[in-house]
């Protein structure tokens, strides 16, 4: 069984477009799970309006924010295979039978995109190359490649990332990405399975749009994030 983990918040522009191209790939007793962080525009009227049972939508009662959002969808999440799934996406044919067939030999895997503008025009044809992505521990420490938009991995990974520890310098995606890179059970396909798209109100920022850090916060941040994957690992070895 497959889960597709969706937090959503005023994503209704783009989120009708991304489910129908989730939807088709998946079996009947496959699920979405959809977590909402108390949108007030029409996101969960138009998913309702999907009708399909495969959809099943909760409320975020827990912390608020991205990594969180996503945290109540894990919770609620039954498949032995889970992939993350961005609002404001394209996913393209055979993603999931290719992730899956990954997931078999490892824990997690990431697969490469296109990165695409609102209207799905090209601007960069390979995400790996624009972050020279990788695995990795040190390489993703300093410079993050662990995205959720092309990550699907095990339900036994949730055994060592859940609860996601309270902290602002690691994400969703990059807390089980590092897990799964110190359990030596990660890879990186190239296979371009997403149309990644950026816009105005996208929540990962890259390139020049990234907000900058004075250095003393990236210090600090780094101390920070230092000690959280510090003890991700006595997790793995402690579990």
């Amino acid at each position: 069984m497959i889960s597709v983990c969706i937090a959503t918040y005023n994503g209704e522009k783009y989120i009708k477009e991304q489910i129908n191209s989730i939807l088709y790939q998946l079996e009947e007793n496959d699920e979405i799970i959809v977590s909402d962080d108390g949108s007030t525009d029409k996101t969960l009227e138009i998913i309702k309006e999907l009708n399909d049972k495969r959809i099943k939508i909760f409320y975020n009662n827990g912390l608020k924010g991205h990594t969180y959002n996503f945290e109540s969808a894990l919770t609620h999440s039954s498949g032995d295979y889970i992939f993350f799934s961005d609002q404001d996406d394209v996913w393209l044919p055979n993603k999931v039978r290719i992730m899956s067939e990954y997931l078999k030999k490892y824990s997690a895997v990431f697969s490469d995109a296109v990165v695409v503008d609102e209207y799905l025009n090209t601007i960069k044809p390979s995400f790996f190359q624009l972050r020279n992505s990788g695995k990795g521990v040190f390489k993703n420490f300093y410079k993050n490649s662990y995205f959720g938009f092309g990550m699907a991995f095990n339900k036994d990974l949730l055994h060592f990332a859940l609860p996601f520890p309270v902290q602002k310098e690691m994400g969703h995606d990059m807390i089980l990405g590092f897990i799964a890179n110190m359990k030596n059970s990660i890879i990186f396909i190239d296979d371009k399975l997403t149309l990644y798209r950026r816009h105005d109100m996208s929540v990962t920022r890259l390139g020049t749009k990234q907000k900058r850090r004075h250095l003393i916060e990236i210090a600090i941040g780094r101390i920070s994030k230092l000690f959280y994957v510090s003890k991700l690992y006595l997790r793995i070895i402690l579990r």
